[in-house]
């Protein structure tokens, strides 16, 4: 046998009986014996070896850097050939897409690829022979017919264009097309942002403890995330309403700002708000006074929970995007897209260990006053979990892969 490969079982004391189990079921019960409130944590960090994949390509020159999305068309475009059986993962994508239920683009009747590739031929060939800016509804009845449902285009020409897209990806893969597509692929509505210290406010907040311009960065951000989704949408051909909510925290001791009203709306935005969620001490209370960013991590397991019970009620789902700010945010935004299941985005504006000088030769006699380990630790676990990273210098993406 060779002494690599592990094989894990379970006998029955009562009848002796063997069942296999995985290694996932193993050590939960090895952690379970030891400590099973810690075994049964879902925050608990799980580290997972297998997922390293050293055969898939890195960026590795400076002047790739910046350049992710060409990067990932291209990855893709050369993992599609002419076979039919390597375009079935793209499919099973599309036949993912919905909103609350209702079915996006392609429907369950087209199941094989060939059955895709007719669909568009058909729909193509038709909407060439429409005026341009003939309206999505008056053909839908015709798409649904083919199996393609709403979320191509507003009118025949975008849906042409769109239909022209995924056949090219679908003929001869290549990273324009490819690129092309997906910037058309309706798939984001509800975004949460997480900026979770110091007083987030829209005004009477700056120059606050912890409070400076990451505010108005993020609201400027929001704002230009909004008018984006609208347009989308409105391109897309369909009638949804998106929602953005900031999440940061509830503090009650407020001095004077707004930040004890839970739900705020965001100035100059239809569809955003600010929805502030408190820290809770050990006996479950409000925490009520402001508390240091280096000072804050005991609370974010507790506040990660509350803070998904309501984006799950305003939203009355799932997001489509979680995206974290800073550290603290960002570690909340990871145990929320891995519990919740969703795509996740992590903006480093600046790693904590390449903030303070020598942090990491002398976190030790640092820790007690700020607490490096737990901001380097959380740092790690917001990079290697998140599914993109957008920073905006070139320390905070090489430090990316700086032990």
């Amino acid at each position: 046998m060779n002494p690599g490969i592990w094989e894990y079982v379970k006998v029955h004391s009562d009848d002796l009986s063997v069942e296999g189990i995985t290694p996932s079921e193993y050590l939960k019960f090895k952690e379970t014996l030891y400590d099973e409130k810690w075994a049964k944590d879902d925050n608990s960090l799980e580290v997972d070896f297998g997922a390293l994949d050293l055969s898939t390509p890195h960026l590795t020159l400076p002047s790739s850097i910046g350049n992710g999305m060409q990067f990932i068309s291209k990855f893709m475009s050369s993992k599609l050939n002419d076979k039919p059986e390597s375009m079935k993962p793209l499919l099973d994508y599309l036949l993912t897409l919905n909103y609350r239920g209702e079915k996006l683009m392609v429907n369950d009747t087209i199941d094989t690829v060939d059955k895709l590739q007719t669909a568009l031929l058909l729909a193509e060939v038709f909407v060439s022979g429409l005026p341009k800016f003939t309206p999505y509804l008056k053909f839908e009845q015709r798409f649904q017919e083919w199996g393609l449902e709403k979320g191509w285009g507003e009118n025949a020409e975008r849906c042409k264009e769109t239909l022209n897209f995924l056949s090219e990806v679908l003929q001869a893969p290549d990273p324009i097309n490819m690129e092309k597509f997906f910037s058309r692929v309706p798939s984001i509505f509800n975004i949460v942002v997480f900026s979770i210290h110091g007083y987030f406010g829209q005004e009477k907040v700056l120059g606050l403890p912890d409070t400076g311009g990451q505010v108005v960065y993020i609201l400027d951000q929001v704002r230009s995330m909004e008018e984006e989704l609208l347009q989308r949408i409105k391109q897309q051909g369909l009638h949804i309403t998106p929602k953005i909510l900031v999440l940061t925290r509830l503090i009650p001791d407020s001095k004077g700002t707004k930040c004890n009203v839970e739900l705020e709306p965001v100035e100059n935005t239809k569809y955003s708000h600010i929805l502030r969620v408190p820290f809770k001490t050990e006996d479950g209370k409000d925490l009520r006074q402001w508390v240091s960013r280096f000072d804050i991590y005991p609370y974010l397991e507790r506040y990660t929970q509350d803070a998904s019970a309501k984006i799950l009620d305003i939203l009355e789902g799932k997001p489509d995007l979680i995206i974290g700010n800073y550290t603290d945010g960002n570690l909340v935004a990871s145990l929320m897209s891995s519990k919740l299941g969703v795509t996740q985005g992590t903006i480093a504006h600046a790693l904590e260990k390449t903030k303070y000088e020598n942090s990491d030769a002398k976190w030790r006699e640092l820790d007690q006053k700020y607490h490096f380990s737990c901001q380097f630790t959380a740092d790690m676990i917001a990079m290697n979990t998140t599914d993109f990273i957008i920073t905006s210098t070139y320390q905070e993406i090489a430090g990316r892969s700086v032990g």
